[in-house]
């Protein structure tokens, strides 16, 4: 049980700024969360796109290996780049798709982050 001198002369519920403060705090905690899971999905895509181009390197270093006309190896070139530009082009599209979902996830959050700290003082300024 605290003793007397370790209660502050001031409950909490009026100070209406502390629980303004903790509201301010808690948001700032969920937006730096938002950050840090946008910046995980990007490093996974990333990841995962790096990982099929590199697989696709190699077959192509193996294509042209075993191409026994120099015909061939433009074909295999040729075909290459063709696959590697459209596969840029797509992790293009993935990268904005994640970046418009993390986008909105995050000002729905900040919404009701800001709904909450307006009714919390319309709640602070009637009880006062």
């Amino acid at each position: 049980m605290p003793s007397k001198s370790d209660q502050s002369p001031f409950p909490v519920a009026a100070l209406p700024f502390v629980t303004t403060g903790q509201r301010f705090y808690q948001a700032a905690v969920r937006l730096q969360l938002h950050g840090l899971k946008a910046a995980m999905q990007y490093q996974i895509e990333a990841l995962t796109f790096l990982k099929r181009r590199y697989e696709e390197d190699v077959k192509l270093l193996a294509d042209l290996a075993g191409s026994a006309k120099s015909e061939d190896s433009v074909d295999i070139v040729a075909a290459f780049m063709q696959n590697a530009s459209s596969d840029y082009a797509a992790e293009a599209g993935r990268i904005a798709s994640i970046g418009a979902k993390l986008a909105t996830e995050t000002a729905k959050d900040v919404s009701k982050e800001a709904e909450r700290a307006a009714e919390d003082r319309a709640a602070a300024t009637v009880a006062a």
